[in-house]
């Protein structure tokens, strides 16, 4: 069954040959796009909508979420609201509350955060265990992930939990715990950070995600200047997320690179660190990306519009530069740009429909819900 969405006031569709255009229509036909122009020249589908003149754009790609998680630590935020400096440590707190929930408890955490997230917009959605540090809990946090998410990340190299010897967990991470999770994953990361996994204990556990066929990501350059945008490059990482502090040999190597520099923005707000130098970013040729980095601690928001939003207003970012950071940006870092955050014939009907006549209002009207409507491979969502 077709489906013509007619009367778009304005399209955003993040490709060269189409660009963004006015007075636009599209047909989706099934779970894709089967035609992209203007409204006069519209063919014939099944079923007509006319969206009366409001923005069109592909659906948000969150590349970077922790949603299997349970507990609260709305402590710590208060506490850092309060002065107190953000430490990596309080993700042993999530981890002892993950551990202690039954699947169903960790089941609902992930369809609620997911609906929340798809029903402002975000149509696809990656996300990472880390919050088990142990092989059965990060096997199953990697199978419930499955079964909510599109893309999901092995992260058990999120943190050393207490207790446990560094240079053993790391060996457990890249050996059983790595040949367990590794056949329902799609990804390796690690926290390659002060506090976390140096720079050698990080290559060992991207070396053994490749050799398991993983695909790269690296949290890196979040808390101060340190070797993870260096190595994410070195390895062909698909992205390097955080990138907070960067060096400008740091900013070079992502601009002469394929790696994806995924930036945090309501991660940065929630700990009250500097935002990132988006701007010397692409002013240096990088691809840039925004994620919501949704997780109890650091993080705690599905709004990818409030990302865009922060982009817009507070890292000098244009609207278009914001928008497709989001859309396109994110599908590059998961690397599926050729079939998500794009419309075009023959990409993914990932739509998301504004009750505003253009995506400049998604920053000059912040915090207001403008999400008029949502399809999701073809079907309605919201």
């Amino acid at each position: 069954m077709s489906l013509l969405l007619t009367g778009i006031g304005e399209l955003t569709t993040n490709t060269d040959e189409l660009g963004s255009r006015t007075d636009a229509a599209l047909v989706i036909d099934g779970t894709h796009v089967a035609w992209v122009g203007p409204a006069s020249a519209a063919p014939a589908a099944d079923s007509a909508v006319d969206l009366e003149g409001r923005a069109v754009l592909p659906g948000w790609v969150d590349s970077h979420t922790h949603l299997v998680f349970a507990g609260d630590r709305t402590a710590e935020f208060g506490a850092r609201m309060a002065g107190e400096p953000y430490r990596a440590g309080g993700i042993a707190v999530t981890v002892g509350a993950t551990r202690a929930a039954s699947d169903d408890e960790l089941a609902e955490v992930l369809r609620r955060h997911v609906a929340e997230a798809v029903s402002q917009g975000t149509t696809y959605i990656e996300t990472k265990t880390g919050y088990g540090l142990d092989v059965p809990n990060e096997l199953r946090s990697a199978r419930l992930a499955g079964q909510y998410a599109d893309e999901v990340t092995f992260l058990g190299a999120h943190l050393v939990p207490p207790g446990v010897d560094a240079d053993s967990y790391v060996d457990l991470v890249c050996g059983e715990m790595m040949d367990a999770v590794a056949p329902h994953v799609s990804w390796v990361d690690v926290f390659c950070e002060t506090g976390a996994f140096d720079a050698s204990e990080s290559r060992a556990v991207l070396m053994a995600g490749a050799k398991h066929g993983l695909g790269l990501r690296v949290h890196g350059n979040q808390l101060d200047y340190g070797p993870g945008v260096r190595l994410a490059v070195e390895l062909g990482a698909a992205s390097v997320d955080h990138c907070t502090y960067l060096t400008k040999s740091d900013v070079d190597d992502l601009a002469s690179s394929e790696t994806v520099a995924t930036l945090l923005p309501a991660c940065d707000l929630s700990t009250r660190q500097p935002l990132p130098n988006a701007q010397a970013l692409l002013n240096a040729g990088a691809t840039v990306a925004l994620a919501s980095n949704c997780n109890p601690g650091s993080s705690y928001t599905t709004s990818m519009a409030f990302c865009v939003a922060t982009a817009v207003l507070q890292m000098k970012m244009s609207v278009s530069e914001a928008v497709r950071a989001a859309t396109w940006g994110g599908a590059r870092a998961l690397r599926r740009e050729d079939e998500i955050g794009i419309l075009k014939p023959g990409a993914r009907a990932d739509i998301h429909v504004l009750d505003a006549p253009s995506i400049t209002h998604l920053a000059y009207r912040p915090g207001v819900p403008l999400t008029h409507s949502v399809y999701r491979a073809g079907q309605q969502a919201r």
